[in-house]
């Protein structure tokens, strides 16, 4: 098995836990393969490979992400896309979607044993289409895809429609498309609802809206959502996918957000359950 190690060395316990980590898995004689800038804090061990972080998931059979979730969410993006598994460590805060805190290193042998599971976790496509209806660009989410303005210093008026018919007209600070996965993150702050990750859908969440109807709404996951701004002259109009750089949308141009062919796949070695995690992360 070859296991490619990609942490966010700018976490505080980042690199403590990448070399403990990397301990674990040498004892069952796997090959390692780290992101190349690892190269200099791991230089004294011959054992190991390095590697770009895409190749080095392209050529892995199994990834493990170091970081916090945005780190998780970068890499699994990465991994969704080589249809490889991924398994996040917590080096961060809460990190909701790590599936090992930096005190359990010692599970990571069930990865060689079969002692875990996988689930598939549902992504969302962003499609920005032209003045002329041509796509011009695409991006995946494994979270949230969020529209606002770019610098938000006003408010938006931004029209959404589901499968050619209107669900409202949000006038506010933009709206989030969410998957159940990300329905813990922004959505969850803006007042959005937890969803089960088993449960595909979209979750649509107005944020500060200045609207009489200002709670979220849950659709069926094979809705093809399509967002614009209601105004022609809005020129500020961005989105941002899992967190990412904001990308500009120009005048005329529209969006639509659906579920996305690929999806993620996450490792779960521990048995807790969603409600489980979600008091042991969220609540407590």
């Amino acid at each position: 098995m070859k296991i490619a190690v990609i942490p966010n060395l700018t976490r505080e316990y980042a690199l403590k836990t990448t070399r403990r980590v990397v301990e674990e898995l040498k004892k069952h004689g796997c090959e390692i393969v780290l992101a190349d800038y690892c190269e200099e804090d791991f230089s004294s061990d011959s054992t190991l490979l390095f590697g770009d972080t895409e190749d080095a998931i392209r050529q892995a059979d199994v990834i493990v992400a170091i970081g916090g979730d945005g780190t998780i969410l970068r890499i699994g993006k990465i991994a969704a896309k080589y249809s490889k598994p991924i398994l996040g460590i917590n080096a961060g805060r809460l990190a909701f979607m790590a599936g090992l805190e930096r005190h359990e290193l010692d599970l990571l042998g069930k990865l060689f044993t079969g002692e875990y599971k996988t689930d598939q976790r549902m992504m969302l496509e962003v499609l920005i289409f032209d003045k002329d209806g041509l796509c011009i660009k695409k991006h995946n989410c494994i979270n949230d895809a969020v529209f606002s303005r770019k610098t938000n210093r006003t408010i938006i008026e931004l029209t959404v429609e589901s499968n050619g018919r209107l669900v409202n007209n949000y006038w506010g600070d933009g709206v989030i498309f969410a998957t159940p996965t990300g329905s813990t993150a922004y959505s969850l702050s803006a007042g959005g609802p937890v969803v089960d990750p088993t449960i595909e859908s979209i979750i649509l969440t107005p944020i500060c809206t200045h609207s009489l109807f200002s709670h979220s709404i849950i659709f069926r996951e094979d809705e093809r959502m399509r967002v614009y701004a209601t105004k022609d002259d809005e020129t500020e109009l961005c989105v941002l996918c899992d967190g990412e750089e904001p990308i500009q949308i120009e005048k005329g141009c529209s969006c639509v957000v659906q579920k996305a062919e690929t999806a993620a796949e996450f490792i779960r070695i521990k048995t807790d359950s969603f409600t489980e995690i979600l008091v042991s992360k969220l609540i407590n």
